[in-house]
């Protein structure tokens, strides 16, 4: 069961993966975000290094993006050519088949014999802007669809080699060779598999409307200049991960809903009945647990069932989790069985962490030591098993004798960080306990005045948790108290997303008072 759950604000959307109710992945998508991977720029190359072998193209982000010869594709003397002809206006349509292709630059070529500096050049973001560096791009482009990837100026049809089936491959092979039009290559993504012709052709002709305005956009176009944006992040997720296993798509915002509604007409008509506009008074990530799940999952320390937990250190160069029983007991009869099941647990823990923290580069996973060989391997087996659902291309290597296992995962976007530890709101961290510590008496000061002054009939009170436990529990309770004072029991409603000081009142129609 997956649910996919988006948060809408001022800021942009955060996007969270559900599945059986536990939080697996969490993308946030700003709305002041203007590279995204996918992105297609007309870039200018400001400067070509010789000893980089890579030139720096302005895309007009603050840092140039670094594109490195082995980038380029070797069909990029057919692609400056087809850029150059379309901006002076002799190239006269968009389709490539009577495009006379230029001859392929070798492979251990040097990039100024391809590339000089203040040259346009078309370019794909392939890695965001990360810390202090520019986005990392491509002029080998690609456009995605749901079950196909378009490659202009190649002819090449090829299929995923998650497709096993010898069988489907051809088929697939030949259907895509019947539909295609020449000049362009076509990739088969794993989700095509069994998809009939009228699918697959409907994606192609989707993913050739692109290129079709991406010809337009770069008759006028000056670099540099965006010529071609990526799918909102939203969109982007349901057309890679989009499946007969989602079970809602659940958005509080109208613009959403009608974004992604339009978009499920497009790819997936019989998915559109899975959309749902949430209408509760709760914050979104309230009603379905995601903002506890947030908080007791982005710490250092990741605390799993039965006393194990994981420790997550990060560095310049690379990642370390550390593999801890804590103080698990069971009645496991030998040591090496009691870690043997602490390590399958948290493998799976592991999984979960580098998808929803997206962390990419070098992971080091130190698990606890086991003396078997064949419980290595089991590891090792199940890690993989566990990794499998990533999309992000990845690599492990079986575990050493010290019980550690070595992941290379692929960064494209800045690693996923939420602060999980606050200041002190009373004393902003300095030590010092100042008059806001007296919080629960403004609360029944303003509490006082919504009854017997504003004559509120019903009032609502919505805080940190510990403030709202402070209010609530015990037999007399806070709470209890004004049930008697006022002869009205007033809610209290804990949210997570509140820092300690922090709270509102509602009315009986969830408008907020202002008092």
């Amino acid at each position: 069961m997956n649910d996919l759950i988006v948060k809408s604000s001022n800021h942009g959307v955060v996007i969270a993966l559900l599945k059986e109710g536990k939080l697996v992945e969490l993308h946030n998508e700003k709305s002041d975000n203007s590279f995204a991977v996918g992105d297609i720029y007309l870039g200018k190359a400001n400067k070509v290094v010789q000893g980089l072998n890579a030139a720096f193209v302005d895309v007009g982000y603050e840092k140039d993006g670094f594109l490195h010869y082995h980038d380029l594709g070797p069909q990029i003397r057919s692609f400056n050519k087809y850029v150059r002809k379309t901006i002076s206006g002799r190239q006269h349509k968009w389709s490539l088949s009577d495009f006379k292709l230029e001859k392929d630059i070798s492979k251990g070529g040097i990039i100024d014999s391809v590339l000089t500096s203040k040259q346009n050049v078309l370019v794909q973001v392939t890695k965001e802007p990360i810390s202090t560096k520019g986005p990392r791009i491509t002029s080998e482009l690609s456009i995605a669809g749901r079950f196909l990837v378009l490659v202009p100026f190649s002819d090449r049809v090829s299929v995923s080699q998650k497709i096993k089936d010898s069988a489907e491959k051809e088929r697939l092979k030949r259907l895509i060779q019947s539909i295609k039009p020449k000049g362009f290559g076509v990739i088969i993504r794993t989700v095509a598999k069994g998809k009939k012709v009228a699918e697959l052709d409907s994606d192609l002709t989707n993913m050739l409307g692109k290129w079709k305005s991406i010809y337009k956009k770069l008759q006028k176009a000056k670099a540099p200049e965006r010529i071609l944006g990526e799918l909102g992040r939203v969109s982007a997720i349901l057309r890679d991960i989009l499946n007969d296993s989602f079970n809602r798509i659940i958005v509080d915002s109208d613009e959403l809903f009608n974004e992604i509604s339009n978009y499920l007409q497009t790819i997936a008509p019989d998915k559109e009945k899975i959309l749902k506009l949430y209408k509760g008074t709760k914050p979104i990530f309230e009603h379905f647990n995601i903002e506890r799940q947030i908080k007791s999952s982005f710490g250092r320390s990741v605390s799993m069932k039965k006393g194990a937990y994981l420790v997550i250190e990060h560095t310049e160069a690379l990642h370390v989790i550390d593999v801890n029983s804590g103080n698990r007991t069971n009645n496991v009869e030998s040591q090496e069985a009691n870690a043997l099941e602490v390590n399958l647990a948290s493998a799976q823990e592991v999984a979960r962490q580098l998808r929803l923290r997206d962390m990419g580069g070098i992971i080091v996973v130190d698990f606890i030591d086991m003396q078997k060989a064949e419980n290595r391997k089991k590891l090792f087996e199940a890690m993989k098993d566990f990794m499998k659902e990533d999309r992000a291309k990845h690599k492990i290597l079986p575990p050493s004798r010290f019980g550690l296992i070595q992941i290379t995962r692929q960064r494209v976007r800045p690693e996923m960080k939420i602060k999980t530890v606050e200041n002190c709101p009373a004393c902003d961290g300095k030590g010092e306990v100042e008059a806001t510590v007296l919080i629960v008496d403004e609360i029944e000061d303003k509490l006082n005045h919504a009854i017997t002054v504003d004559n509120e009939k019903s009032v609502t009170i919505c805080a940190h948790p510990f403030i709202a436990a402070y209010l609530s529990k015990g037999l007399i309770s806070k709470q209890m108290k004004w049930f008697f004072k006022y002869n009205k029991w007033i809610k209290i409603r804990p949210i997570y997303a509140y820092h300690l000081m922090q709270y509102s009142m509602f009315d009986n129609n969830d408008d907020e008072l202002s008092l």
